[in-house]
């Protein structure tokens, strides 16, 4: 039998989701001294961009407002659309770095239709390629992924300090 380690998940399924602290918040109030820490990639006037610690992809990022927020339709239009310019930044670094096929870009409102944070909004950001939901993923529920996430952050930042 095969074993296929990934220790970094225990945090996320062993905290009830009521329990946790919003780590979108933790990453906003953090600052850019501890944004590598955070795995913020670029801070807007009125959002963020950071990798998903929880990828379903290698780059996977999220557009987040810095105030905590879950209505889509009650955020203000300057943070809308700084959020949508920076999903398109997103996806230029994305390109840049990792030439993917394809992109899923959006948003799970509310915890029925995904959210594992339902109370702080954010636009997710994925490069796609055929075949990246393979048995493993549709059967054994389990993503593999070939690149750790200290290096998805050290080949996507350079792509938004331009």
């Amino acid at each position: 039998m095969d074993y296929i380690w990934s220790p970094w998940r225990f945090r996320y399924v062993s905290e009830a989701p009521g329990g946790r602290e919003c780590f979108l918040c933790t990453a906003v109030q953090g600052g850019a001294p501890r944004d590598r820490e955070h795995r913020v990639l670029y801070r807007g006037r009125k959002n963020l961009i950071l990798l998903n610690i929880f990828p379903y992809t290698n780059g996977h990022t999220m557009i987040a407002p810095y105030a905590h927020v879950s209505d889509f339709a009650a955020l203000d239009p300057e943070t809308a659309g700084e959020m949508m310019e920076l999903a398109q930044k997103a996806q230029a670094a994305l390109e840049a770095s990792y030439h993917p096929e394809g992109y899923n870009i959006g948003m799970n409102l509310g915890r029925c239709a995904g959210a594992g944070l339902a109370d702080h909004l954010h636009l997710h950001v994925l490069p796609r390629w055929t075949g990246d939901a393979s048995f493993m993923t549709v059967i054994g529920e389990t993503r593999v992924l070939p690149e750790s996430l200290d290096e998805t952050y050290e080949k996507l930042l350079p792509n938004f300090s331009k």
